[in-house]
């Protein structure tokens, strides 16, 4: 879902249909996928979270819920 370089489109379009994979980007899907990789790495900012320090699991989801919790209200 990742964008392609204008010379790979280019150079897929020059080998027809030995080219691999058609040049095809779903907008929608990859403005999905954006959202939940910056979620992802604005939890990876909390360093109890991205190195999982706690013990219990219940902790952890509790520190997962609390940073989950103030990015929605930033928003």
């Amino acid at each position: 879902m990742i964008p392609q370089k204008k010379d790979e489109i280019a150079a897929r379009r020059r080998k027809g249909s030995a080219g691999g994979r058609p040049p095809h980007l779903d907008a929608d899907t990859y403005r999905g996928r954006n959202v939940v990789e910056r979620h992802f790495n604005l939890a990876k900012q909390w360093r109890g979270l991205a190195t999982r320090y706690d013990k219990l699991a219940i902790t952890y989801r509790a520190a997962y819920i609390l940073c989950a919790c103030i990015a929605w209200t930033r928003a």
